[in-house]
């Protein structure tokens, strides 16, 4: 009888093996914390052999590392998108979407954010100096600058600045947790941005 030519394989592709084993270690790290997890509850919630977990991960501090990335990345990702959406000029537009599509991430995924960099920090700090999310304002703020949008002597220093600014605020304890104060909070956010380039800010 000839193979049935639309038929599924009978195993996963392995990078689907290791989005579901850090799905089911981040829902149980966050219902748990890490300590109290067991890499046997991540392979049962996963669905998978516990030998399966090895393929992708040594331990559960890599299966950490693998969700700030992810995060970090997913965090990016939005900033882009809400870029994209702005006009190829539209560098006032551009600034104010990079501010609020950083804070939202962030905001959406608090209990991540929490887990991932402050209940288990990373061991350095470099992440709030160098990582992919300034990288990315850096390029935008040299970008707008080159292009007479803004004068800023620094892109390098200004993003830090900046980032670390956004980062701080939205972390703070309780913040935006109405839709109300989020919103208020955002237009904050993206004020004191333009503002920093001393551009109109709709708040002045």
């Amino acid at each position: 009888m000839p193979a049935d030519p639309v038929s599924k394989p009978r195993t996963k592709p392995a990078e689907e093996r290791r989005d579901e084993l850090m799905i089911a270690a981040e829902r149980l790290f966050l219902e748990k914390g890490l300590e109290q997890t067991t890499i046997e509850e991540i392979t049962t919630g996963a669905g998978v052999a516990k030998g399966t977990f090895y393929l992708h991960f040594s331990s559960k501090a890599d299966v950490l590392q693998a969700l700030r990335a992810r995060f970090v990345q997913s965090v990016l990702d939005g900033i882009v998108a809400a870029i994209e959406g702005r006009g190829q000029e539209d560098w006032h537009g551009k600034l104010a979407a990079w501010s609020t599509a950083c804070a939202t991430g962030y905001l959406d995924a608090a209990g991540l954010h929490h887990l991932a960099f402050v209940a288990a920090p990373p061991a350095t700090k470099e992440g709030l100096s160098r990582n992919i999310l300034i990288d990315h304002l850096n390029e935008l703020l040299a970008a707008g600058a080159g292009e007479n949008a803004w004068s800023v002597d620094d892109p390098g220093f200004t993003a830090v600045f900046l980032f670390n600014a956004l980062h701080g605020v939205v972390n703070q304890p309780g913040i935006g947790e109405t839709p109300a104060a989020r919103a208020q909070l955002l237009r904050a956010i993206e004020a004191h941005f333009l503002r920093s380039l001393g551009l109109p800010s709709g708040m002045d």
